[in-house]
């Protein structure tokens, strides 16, 4: 689950935040697509855009090393939101789109944030050869196959990457159609959790050398919460085994609802049932006026996995247009590794 889209929803629409799921995540759909069961998922079709449904975002989350093996995180996002179903040109497309970009350490936490209008050329997706931008920023196919060059900068830090495919796609939920409540609200999802990643940071003046892990996500929906959930613990977990982890938690007003996949080392993806995947909170930290969990227990019985996942930095608040936690984790227990936590809704 990628928060950033309540970003996109929560500068462009009224819904009040609480009124009609989180960040008006829970209205209704009316007039777009919504996903479906029966879909089978096509590439490279479907690395690109689909604009009959109003929400997708390309998401990459990075956890790296320098030569000291000091641990640094980055964070890339492109979102789309369709504001209605109308064609339009130009400046009147109803297709707003916004990037979001990240680079945490132990001590520092930047970021930054860009909103565009994709028919002007500012942002938008080509699906093959693959290539996601907006400005400068981009996430783009090189010309060997399997491999991607990542890049965004802005004030007071930039980063850039080269990533290398090590294993198939996973299609997560049930062959990419992925279940978000009781209800039955849901998204197409699949990710691509198999990069090696090299390349550098910099923060200020300071470039740093790094290589480690990458994962990327790719969602899309038109209704992809219930009303009545407030926001949601996602956690992307990549353990020293080469098995993985994806579960997140999403918060309801009378009860929660998790869900997530377990991924082999081969790259196999297993679906887990609702309420397979536990994570319960172990400390609470206060960041920009707000109490976040930086600490948890995370279980998966049926794996005999049992771990605590600790934020590399609590303060890794992301404080734009519509605020939200995401960071790098470390992970210790029956599983040791790293990964990523992002968290919405505490507010």
């Amino acid at each position: 689950m990628n928060a950033k889209t309540l970003i996109i929803i929560a500068s462009f629409l009224s819904t009040p935040a609480h009124a009609q799921g989180f960040a008006g995540l829970g209205t209704t759909a009316d007039g777009f697509a919504v996903p479906d069961p029966n879909t089978q998922l096509t590439f490279p079709k479907d690395h690109g855009a689909h604009p009959d449904f109003r929400i997708e975002w390309w998401y990459l989350t990075a956890t790296l090393k320098d030569e000291q093996q000091n641990p640094y995180g980055v964070q890339w996002t492109l979102f789309r939101l369709a504001t209605s179903t109308d064609d339009g040109k130009g400046w009147n497309t109803p297709h707003i789109w916004m990037g979001h970009a990240a680079a945490t350490s132990e001590t520092d936490h930047v970021f930054a944030e860009r909103i565009a209008r994709g028919g002007i050329g500012q942002a938008g997706v080509e699906s093959a050869p693959f290539s996601a931008w907006i400005d400068h920023w981009q996430l783009a196919e090189s010309k060997e196959t399997g491999t991607y060059s990542l890049h965004a900068s802005s004030a007071g830090f930039s980063y850039d990457l080269k990533l290398l495919e090590t294993g198939p796609l996973v299609l997560q939920g049930q062959d990419g159609y992925s279940i978000k409540s009781a209800d039955g609200q849901a998204s197409h999802y699949y990710s691509q959790p198999h990069f090696d990643a090299k390349g550098h940071i910099q923060f200020g003046d300071k470039r740093i050398p790094v290589q480690g892990n990458a994962w990327y996500d790719r969602e899309w929906s038109s209704q992809p919460l219930s009303a009545d959930q407030t926001g949601w613990d996602w956690f992307s977990l990549r353990f020293d085994t080469g098995a993985k982890l994806m579960g997140f938690v999403l918060r309801g007003e009378k009860e929660n609802f998790t869900s997530g996949t377990w991924i082999s080392p081969s790259g196999e993806p297993t679906p887990l049932a609702p309420g397979a995947f536990i994570a319960q909170p172990l400390h609470i930290h206060d960041v920009q006026g707000r109490t976040i969990p930086t600490h948890w227990q995370v279980e998966l019985p049926e794996k005999d996995l049992s771990v605590e996942v600790k934020a590399l930095n609590p303060n890794a608040w992301m404080g734009t247009n519509f605020s939200y936690w995401e960071g790098p984790v470390t992970v210790t227990g029956s599983h040791n590794g790293a990964g990523y936590l992002e968290m919405t809704g505490y507010e």
